[in-house]
């Protein structure tokens, strides 16, 4: 594996990898934050980024308006033009100098729809219009922990506000065993949108060890059934939880307060799994 020469941007030390394949890892104050192949957009790698493919392509074909929040290697939006190309997107990253240095040294696919605005995910989603978005991926990490600020009543009211009625909002949450401060995001979660599951691992449903959790959520009904099937044609063992099954997990969680909680700090960078 060779490493590109490194920088810092801002307050955060950023290199990239690239590995025997082609592909690039972005590294971030030492923790990997994301992967890309340049030459093959539809390949995913770290196992999230294929949970949060899986739950988006249950919604019906065609063009989607889609809004990230964090942008790292802008893996998902790479996948989400290669798969409905034209999609207009908007990618929401306060660290302009981040996504400088990737697309530079990872150029985007021409003529796409990706627009990247340097704005902090409350701030961003604030100014987007009402019933606006199709897609809302949040998935934003500063040293390794999603934010408090993401976690606040005044960022999930925005998501709601932004999220059109038969929209998807999708969380990429990193969690300890247990998923303590994952139950009481979810339970947050709901009090804007009532319809949730979530995908993840058997290995991370289970408590076996530290690792991403995605969680859904809309407004109306999910496709519960087109997402069992999905998942159940994973390319890794992975596991749905929904209506009791993810009362069980949750076990009265209570929700976060205005100001919310930022998640638990990762373990070592040795001790994440990269599929």
């Amino acid at each position: 594996m060779s490493t590109f020469p490194g920088e810092t941007v801002t307050d955060e030390a950023i290199s990239l990898e690239r590995d025997e394949r082609g592909g690039v890892t972005v590294i971030m104050d030492g923790q990997p934050q994301s992967h890309v192949q340049p030459d093959d957009p539809l390949l995913l790698v770290f196992e999230y980024i294929q949970h949060l493919a899986l739950a988006i392509d249950c919604l019906p074909p065609g063009r989607l308006t889609v809004t990230h929040v964090g942008g790292a290697g802008l893996t998902l939006p790479r996948w989400v033009e290669a798969t409905r190309p034209g999609s207009p997107q908007v990618v929401l990253e306060p660290n302009e100098g981040v996504t400088a240095f990737v697309r530079e040294r990872i150029p985007l696919p021409r003529r796409h729809g990706i627009r990247v605005r340097a704005q902090d995910g409350l701030t961003g989603v604030r100014a987007l219009a009402p019933d606006s978005a199709d897609v809302v991926v949040t998935d934003a990490y500063a040293a390794g922990r999603v934010p408090a600020e993401l976690s606040s009543a005044a960022y999930l009211l925005a998501v709601g506000r932004v999220l059109r009625p038969t929209g998807l909002a999708l969380w990429n949450l990193a969690d300890e065993p247990g998923f303590r401060w994952g139950a009481r995001m979810v339970a947050s979660i709901r009090t804007v949108l009532p319809h949730v599951a979530a995908v993840a691992t058997h290995e991370v449903l289970k408590g076996k060890r530290f690792g991403n959790t995605v969680v859904l959520a809309g407004h109306a009904p999910l496709p519960l059934e087109q997402l069992r099937r999905r998942v159940a044609g994973a390319a890794l063992p992975t596991g749905l939880r929904a209506g009791e099954a993810l009362e069980r997990m949750l076990a009265g969680a209570k929700p976060f307060g205005e100001q919310g909680e930022q998640s638990p700090p990762p373990p070592d960078p040795g001790r994440w799994r990269l599929r």
